[in-house]
């Protein structure tokens, strides 16, 4: 089903020390989504996820648990991380951990070839360093502690005090990207995406750039440089190289070519690592950048961003223990749009849950299979000839169509699904207008009782179609129960971006039971 375009599109790689929050599950289901429809549209799609799990973060986390780091990382993938990708029903095709050898090796041949290449050299450096970050923080993110911490620099983002650190280290020659960075913006507007992460970006950049520290002696834990091995490569580096080392740079050529450049979806801040020294990174070694950065807004609870450290942080299995995995998906890519902040509260998601899945799709789902199995013993039945109504229903259904395809292209998640509601809504009156139990009380009318009918379940085949890369699970129960994975195949091989055509589902296909897709939740 594969057609000659690549798409490859990667979340971040997340630091397991951190337990997964909804904030990390939003970001995956993302990308998760964007890659589903594009698998599902006969691109030759590959979907990254992984785990960054170097630095010295990582190093006092496993040392206070009285562990090797090793040790450490290895308890957090297996027991929060992996089980985060089943719960959430993520179809990645690859999960790379920067600790796995095919990433180090790889990791260590690029920076090579950057230094090779005459942009890195050795020098002193003095300053201010969040450890939470893992950064060494700008003046603008520098602020002056209160409380407790009263005297002292704290970071901006962790309100932390920030280590003062003297070292001497390897240094990319960041500062002479600037010029080529602006062009890389101007010549291709669409790189950074949306429009507000793209205008900071430019004005970062416009305001000149430090070269970047990208090496550490002070500490072991990390992937040792390969002409000095008493430095280990700065985290973010070594991180951000996942990207390429993933599908095989440097050791497998071919792979790689098939596969890169990636787009990149991101939480906005770490906008600037992925729009400004990642590219710059390629340059230098002579790689094609990325063919885009995408940074979504934050999730905000009551106004907090969330965060471990704040103690906002909500574990995705609290939503999807009561609500599904398909709800969990639905509410956060169709309630926030996407690049923009949105905030999360348990009233809105169970209000849409009841409103949108319970009442729209899934009543619509049960009560049309509920009158072919009561009116035509579980057939569906033909239709005969189509009337004004049932053609604008066959207009709706390939224009959402369209529409959802053309969002998705955008990275727009939330406009595709809005478009793909309208044939919800537009099927809903369409019932209540055309009264097939009235219908079926005349024979008469048999003839016109099919039509509508038949229509009600093959928009629910496209929908089954249109919706499956959001919600997995509920959309194949529907396709069983329609026949379709008997006659037409399975749900997983249908083109969304065919989906609009109308009479794919067949007369005369057998339905089956369906049980509510979206049941109602006793609220506690």
């Amino acid at each position: 089903m594969t057609s000659g375009r690549s798409f490859y599109i990667t979340t971040p790689i997340y630091y397991p020390s951190d337990v997964p929050h909804i904030g990390h599950g939003y970001t995956t289901v993302a990308v998760d989504t964007l890659a589903r429809w594009h698998r599902q549209g006969g691109d030759d799609t590959w979907m990254l996820t992984g785990t960054d799990e170097h630095g010295q973060k990582m190093m006092r986390a496993a040392s206070a648990n009285g562990v090797t780091p090793q040790e450490w990382v290895d308890k957090l993938v297996t027991e929060a991380w992996f089980p985060l990708l089943t719960s959430l029903d993520v179809a990645n095709d690859d999960f790379i951990r920067t600790t796995q050898p095919r990433h180090e090796e790889r990791v260590q041949q690029f920076v090579q070839a950057i230094y090779d290449r005459g942009y890195i050299y050795a020098g002193e450096y003095e300053a201010l360093y969040c450890v939470g970050c893992e950064e060494f923080k700008p003046e603008s993110e520098i602020v002056d502690g209160t409380g407790a911490f009263e005297g002292l620099k704290v970071c901006a983002i962790h309100s932390k005090p920030l280590e003062l650190l003297q070292e001497k280290n390897y240094f990319f020659k960041l500062s002479e990207f600037q010029d080529k960075l602006l062009e890389l913006y101007s010549s291709v507007p669409d790189f950074v995406r949306p429009e507000s992460a793209r205008n900071e970006v430019v004005s970062f950049v416009k305001n000149g750039l430090k070269d970047l520290s990208i090496s550490r002696s002070a500490f072991d834990w990390g992937i040792p440089l390969p002409w000095d091995e008493s430095h280990v490569i700065y985290v973010w580096v070594d991180a951000l190289l996942n990207y390429a080392t993933a599908i095989g740079y440097g050791t497998d050529p071919e792979d790689f070519a098939r596969r890169w450049p990636a787009y990149h979806v991101v939480g906005k801040d770490i906008l600037r690592f992925h729009a400004v020294i990642w590219p710059a990174m390629l340059m230098a070694a002579g790689v094609e950048v990325p063919r885009g950065v995408f940074a979504h807004g934050w999730l905000l609870v009551g106004g907090e961003k969330m965060s471990k450290s704040k103690l906002t942080g909500i574990a995705p299995t609290e939503i999807t223990d009561v609500f599904g995995s398909d709800a969990y998906r639905f509410y956060f890519l169709s309630a926030i749009a996407f690049g923009q902040d949105g905030s999360f509260s348990w009233e809105d998601l169970s209000a849409r849950y009841q409103a949108e899945l319970a009442n729209g799709f899934g009543n619509l789902a049960s009560r049309t299979i509920a009158m072919i199995e009561r009116y035509f013993e579980g057939i569906v039945p033909p239709a005969a000839s189509y009337l004004e109504g049932d053609l604008a229903i066959q207009k709706t259904v390939a224009d959402a169509a369209a529409a959802a395809d053309a969002a998705m292209e955008k990275f727009r998640i939330d406009e595709a699904i809005s478009s793909i509601w309208t044939i919800v809504d537009a099927l809903n009156l369409y019932i209540t207008e055309n009264e097939p139990w009235a219908l079926a009380k005349d024979d008469a009318q048999r003839a016109r009782l099919g039509t509508v009918l038949y229509t009600a379940a093959e928009g629910l085949r496209a929908l089954a179609v249109l919706l499956s890369p959001v919600m997995p699970a509920s959309t194949e129960k529907l396709w069983i129960a329609l026949g379709a994975a008997e006659t037409i195949g399975r749900l997983q091989d249908q083109n969304v971006r065919e989906a609009g055509a109308w009479g794919v589902l067949r007369p005369g296909s057998s339905v089956n039971g369906l049980a509510p897709l979206f049941p109602r939740i006793e609220q506690a």
